[in-house]
């Protein structure tokens, strides 16, 4: 990691190369760092036994949200804690008088307070009767935008990334309001209301920007391209891209020349690039074979995955605070890297009490360490057969709880004591934050196996049942890798079904069940090696099945 020198930041392109790591940014707009909420309005919708006991809770400023179901009690759930508001249980009279003052529902469930930025989301029963409230508080932030205004201010196409909850949405609104307040021409368009406000008149939140409601959230992606079409911006604000047709309208934008501020559902740039319906916002990815010489050349093998088009932004931002982020400057030439299993170091931002930010280069969850070469994807599982000088850990970290699977719980347990790790061995999955198995139980997919992938737990896969394998795996978990890559393995498991097709060893192949789009990549090398294949079964159990004419 480089020294920190500093460096004056002008509203001119950020440049990696350039050798700072220390920025002052530029002079803040006269209401920065204000906070506004209008949380008086929401609590006024509320009956009075809940505004009463929301009376006597203090930090208003740390309320997240109002829970009200029919038959339990009230709750209001702080940054820190939760509470019960009052003793008695929400009846449905209760949440017939909140939505009396509530804008009406639209197909999303959601409903809000007239020029205010509160989001209330109703839960429906069978016939359609409203059962449940979550009233959660909007707050127009001002000075978010600081720790990336100088990419704001480039002109780029902009990705932001980040976990529920870390405020995307509010960064993005005051990226609104800062390019409209320097003269440029910004439409937002405005899904369920949840940036600009509810109601005709926009929040004061978004500056000088337009805003443009949608019908229905189905109907998003028509709607940024009639903003491109018929209002001539020079920057679209969009929130959570979510389909593939709102993919397609975000590559239709940027190909016009419109600099393009959205969210997408995602923490990281790997979970988008693993996402079928989203990667198309870093340029897709798809399968290419190689010649003989060229794999051998690259020193991979025939099949590997590369990027297919130009990626629909520029820049990705993995918002972690309001005051941290890390930052991918091009995110072009950093697909193209981890698909060739390359490191990758995005910069790492942050803002401290002064206002000055620092920069450092920091690996990010999903990216390979320096030193390290994967091939032909993310990552893969382990499969390290040499021995080492065992290496003992320092327990830095989260704690985490691991259930074995098909393999050893006593020689698991061993290989914790033995490498120093920072885990423990549980009974169960519910229990778990992560599971290891071996790689001919991972082929078969059984229930536990589909269970944690739908639950997103890292999944540690032996060749063997050994303790050596096993204290590697506690390494790699130590240090943030992901040990799995389900595409790179599926793709494995093909060459091998078509290369004992070719030399005929077997005459039809089934492979593992896999999600659609996986089947899809394997049809496709199928085809290029002039086989045909075709799906079987039923979804979890669907496969691909390889074979001659």
């Amino acid at each position: 990691m480089r020294d920190s020198e500093e460096l004056a930041l002008t509203p001119a392109p950020f440049t990696d190369g350039a050798p700072a790591t220390h920025i002052t940014p530029p002079p803040e707009p006269a209401h920065t760092d204000g906070v506004t909420d209008d949380l008086d309005l929401l609590v006024a919708v509320l009956p009075e036994t809940f505004r009463n006991a929301l009376a006597l809770q203090p930090d208003d400023g740390l309320l997240l949200e109002i829970v009200l179901d029919l038959g339990r009690p009230a709750t209001a759930r702080y940054a820190d804690r939760e509470v019960v508001l009052g003793a008695g249980e929400v009846r449905a009279e209760d949440l017939q008088a909140v939505v009396r003052e509530l804008g009406e529902f639209g197909g999303d469930n959601r409903a809000g307070i007239a020029r205010t930025l509160h989001r209330i989301s109703c839960i429906r029963n069978r016939r359609q009767d409203i059962v449940g409230l979550t009233m959660r508080v909007g707050r127009a932030v001002y000075g978010t935008v600081q720790v990336i205004e100088d990419l704001v201010h480039s002109g780029q196409s902009i990705l932001l990334l980040g976990r529920p909850g870390v405020g995307k949405t509010t960064m993005l609104r005051e990226i609104a309001r800062v390019l409209s307040e320097t003269g440029k021409r910004v439409i937002i368009v405005d899904t369920s209301n949840e940036i600009a406000g509810d109601g005709d008149i926009p929040h004061p939140g978004i500056g000088k920007a337009r805003r443009m409601q949608v019908p229905t959230p189905a109907e998003q992606h028509a709607v940024m391209v009639e903003a491109v079409e018929n209002h001539m911006p020079e920057v679209i604000i969009i929130d959570e891209i979510g389909t593939e047709l709102e993919a397609q309208a975000a590559r239709t934008i940027a190909e016009r020349g419109v600099q393009l501020v959205a969210t997408a559902h995602g923490n990281t740039l790997a979970n988008l690039m693993m996402n079928p319906t989203l990667a198309d916002l870093v340029g897709g990815i798809q399968t290419v074979t190689l010649s003989d010489e060229e794999a051998r050349r690259r020193g991979t093998r025939k099949s590997v995955l590369e990027r297919k088009a130009p990626p629909s932004f520029a820049v990705l931002v993995e918002i972690q605070s309001f005051h941290r982020v890390s930052i991918h400057s091009d995110i072009a030439r950093t697909v193209d890297a981890l698909l060739r299993g390359e490191a990758v170091e995005p910069k790492q931002r942050e803002m401290d009490d002064e206002g000055e930010i620092h920069i450092t280069n920091r690996p990010a969850s999903g990216t390979v360490p320096p030193g390290e070469r994967r091939s032909a994807g993310f990552s893969e599982p382990i499969e390290l057969e040499l021995e080492r000088a065992p290496v003992r850990l320092q327990p830095t970290g989260p704690h985490r709880r691991i259930y074995p699977f098909g393999v050893s719980p006593a020689r698991l347990g061993e290989a914790i004591r033995e490498s120093g790790a920072n885990a423990s061995v549980v009974g169960g999955l519910e229990e778990s934050d992560a599971m290891m198995t071996l790689r001919s139980i991972f082929r078969r997919r059984p229930g536990p196996v589909r269970d944690a992938e739908a639950r997103g737990l890292p999944i540690f896969v032996l060749k063997h049942n050994t303790v050596v394998q096993m204290e590697q795996s506690l390494r790699a978990l130590s240090q943030g890798q992901a040990e799995f890559d389900p595409v790179t393995s599926a793709l494995a498991e093909a060459e091998t079904a078509i290369q004992a097709l070719n030399t005929g060893e077997e005459l039809a192949v089934e492979l593992a069940p896999q999600s659609a789009y996986i089947r899809r990549l394997q049809h496709q090398l199928a085809e290029r090696f002039d086989l045909f294949s075709t799906s079987k079964g039923r979804d979890p159990e669907r496969r691909v099945r390889v074979f001659r004419t």
